[in-house]
């Protein structure tokens, strides 16, 4: 629709938000009035019409198989638009015309915005299944009645009011129309439906809603006050309301045709169902978050133990052993306590690298500096862990083997995004600038238990792929290319 606004329009783009506005309330009017909509806006020359929105209804047969999006028709071939257009009036004189042996009523509703008559709605209605009305349907038709004058007038939508379709109750959930006094006139079936799961034992029609819904709430003080006041109608506004039974989503507008209110429509949806699957999912997310935060303080309890015994045994070889394990189980904890903050088991592992790096860079403080280059982006849980530890081993073991006691260096990490398809893939590179690997040495079948770590984590459990060769320069670099959003 902005194309087809800005290219074939002079319309402002206050006008254009004003369109947008309503074509997210349309839907409404689609379905009372049993009509397919199509909004028609002149062009710039004022010689023609542009189509730039159409909507088919939900409660009805529609009268367009064809998208009528972006059509174009000159004046005068559709006398209904240029009447409604220059006269600012409804207009549904004329017979029904007939497309493809379907006898369609058209309908013309100017759209006014401040005085101004922006386009025309042409109101389609199929005329094939025509029957003798029911009070349901004869009350949406009364209502797509005042909703279109006050179209025509200027009074709907409501300015600050974009409704999303989605989310909003429709009339098909539930419909009750109510007079200048918010006295109950019509409810639909399923309206009643929907309060009887709130907890009314009796019939809706002649009782005051606002009342109504407020002694079926369970709350007391203002909240009662601002709910019977919604459910009145007297001003367009949408809230929940939770009885003893059920919840119920509830949606007033006030109509007024002529300027003046004559009654409400409210829109209601019984969300019962929905909220209580909603309440499961948030308190199974709080219940694997915590069981990451418990996890978390259970590693972090197992790395001070070890952290302990260390201190207690003798041989520097088995300290140093010690220690490793606690940077190890550190890893691991850095990713669950990350984790325990998420809603999902998803984490920004860019953090996680980060912290890593800090942690480790604790075995040779102030002589070899570490970095990180790139961006790791959002790993899936069971991607994070095995990449944090190994990560933890590669680190380590640059720091161990690749510089000499006090000396000076070193350490890149660097980590880019991509693959055939769009961050299928992670490439990470580990840099130093230290002495190098040894002569003959391969990566492949060295014992060490670091790399045979990281050999299993990266071809085992991450289907992915480690090396470990001379830097360009000087040093050793560590590259692993890792899938991160593998087919399953």
């Amino acid at each position: 629709m902005n194309d087809l606004v800005r290219q074939h329009t002079a319309l402002s783009e206050s006008d254009l938000e004003w369109l947008h506005l309503l074509v997210s309330e349309w839907q409404l009017l689609s379905d009372l009035s049993f009509a397919d909509l199509v909004l028609w806006v002149p062009t710039l020359d004022g010689t023609r019409y542009v189509s730039v929105a159409q909507m088919r209804p939900n409660t009805g047969p529609t009268s367009y198989q064809d998208d009528m999006v972006g059509h174009l028709v000159p004046r005068g071939r559709r006398p209904l638009l240029d009447a409604a257009l220059d006269e600012g009036r409804i207009v549904r004189e004329g017979d029904p015309e007939w497309r493809e042996e379907v006898p369609v009523r058209v309908e013309s509703i100017p759209v006014r915005r401040e005085g101004r008559v922006l386009g025309v709605i042409a109101r389609n209605t199929n005329l094939l299944t025509v029957r003798t009305p029911s009070r349901l349907e004869l009350t949406y038709l009364q209502s797509a009645s005042d909703l279109a004058q006050m179209i025509a007038a200027g009074s709907f939508p409501f300015p600050g009011q974009q409704v999303d379709m989605d989310a909003s109750p429709r009339a098909g959930d539930g419909l009750i129309r109510l007079d200048a006094d918010g006295i109950v006139q019509y409810a639909s079936p399923n309206a009643l439906s929907a309060y009887h799961h709130l907890g009314l034992a009796s019939d809706l029609v002649g009782q005051h809603l606002g009342e109504l819904t407020a002694q079926l709430a369970p709350s007391r003080g203002p909240v009662d006050e601002a709910i019977a006041k919604l459910a009145s109608g007297y001003a367009p506004r949408e809230t929940e309301v939770e009885g003893s039974g059920g919840v119920i989503q509830l949606r007033a507008i006030p109509l007024k045709p002529k300027g003046t209110r004559i009654g409400s429509l409210v829109l209601l949806r019984d969300v019962t169902e929905l909220r209580r699957r909603e309440r499961e999912l948030i308190t199974k997310d709080a219940t694997i978050r915590e069981i990451h935060h418990r996890v978390k303080n259970n590693l972090q309890t197992v790395a001070a133990l070890l952290r302990l015994q260390a201190r207690r045994i003798d041989s520097e070889q088995g300290r140093e052993a010690l220690n490793e394990a606690v940077r190890r189980v550190g890893s691991i904890a850095i990713v669950h306590e990350t984790l325990s903050q998420n809603l999902d088991e998803r984490v920004e592992f860019d953090e996680i690298a980060d912290r890593v790096l800090a942690m480790v860079a604790e075995i040779s403080p102030g002589k070899v500096s570490c970095r990180r280059t790139g961006r790791f982006g959002i790993l899936d849980a069971e991607v994070a862990t095995p990449l944090a530890m190994v990560l933890t081993e590669i680190l380590q073991n640059a720091l161990e083997h690749a510089f000499a006691q006090g000396e000076q260096g070193t350490v890149e990490v660097s980590a880019v995004r991509g693959g055939t398809r769009e961050d299928t893939r992670l490439l990470i590179t580990v840099r130093d600038d230290g002495r190098g690997l040894p002569e003959g040495f391969d990566p492949q079948k060295a014992g060490n238990l670091g790399l045979q770590i990281v050999r299993t984590l990266v071809e085992g459990e991450l289907g992915g792929a480690f090396d470990m060769v001379a830097a360009p320069e000087r040093g050793t670099q560590v590259v692993l290319d890792v899938p991160v959003r593998a087919d399953k």
